[in-house]
């Protein structure tokens, strides 16, 4: 998918919505590097083209949520305890490694969470642009800081109506 921060690569699996990566991101697992890309959606496009179109509407700060069914292809129990921990963090705001971990009872392991946060499939939906270094710095985005840094300006726009 084309989006204004570069090509978007969505996989679904049945259903739901299972990866969103950046095209030229790191860290994007080799099942969904292996897998053919299309751009005629098949067996999952119901939820392939929703996703596309509430893509669009986010990056043009005319939505806030996504409404979209989600499942995780793979991680262990601790990186999805990050990755829906991320769910949380509101539109508009950030939230740094340290708070992650306390928010999943493991205070102690803020580098596990930035790995975990480093591996997270659905990029976007699951607002991992939204975490931040101590003080508010900017770090470890596989999209690019560039695009971090984009996306947390695209909503504070949206919040402030410009």
């Amino acid at each position: 998918m084309a989006s204004p921060l570069g090509p978007l690569r969505l996989a679904a699996q049945g259903q739901a919505l299972v990866g969103l990566w950046f095209a030229d991101q790191t860290g994007i697992p080799a099942w969904a590097q292996q897998a053919s890309p299309s751009h005629t959606p098949s067996q999952a496009d119901g939820v392939l083209a929703s996703a596309m179109h509430q893509m669009q509407a986010f990056l043009v700060g005319q939505r806030q949520v996504f409404d979209l069914p989600l499942r995780f292809y793979a991680g262990t129990p601790f990186q999805q305890a990050v990755w829906q921990a991320l769910r949380a963090i509101p539109f508009g705001q950030t939230s740094r490694y340290s708070d992650i971990a306390a928010a999943i009872g493991q205070p102690q392991a803020v580098r596990a969470v930035g790995s975990a946060i480093g591996r997270n499939p659905l990029g976007i939906v699951i607002p991992c642009h939204r975490v931040v270094g101590k003080g508010g710095a900017l770090t470890g985005y596989t999209g690019g800081l560039e695009r971090k840094q984009a996306l947390l300006a695209l909503e504070a726009r949206a919040i402030q109506g410009v």
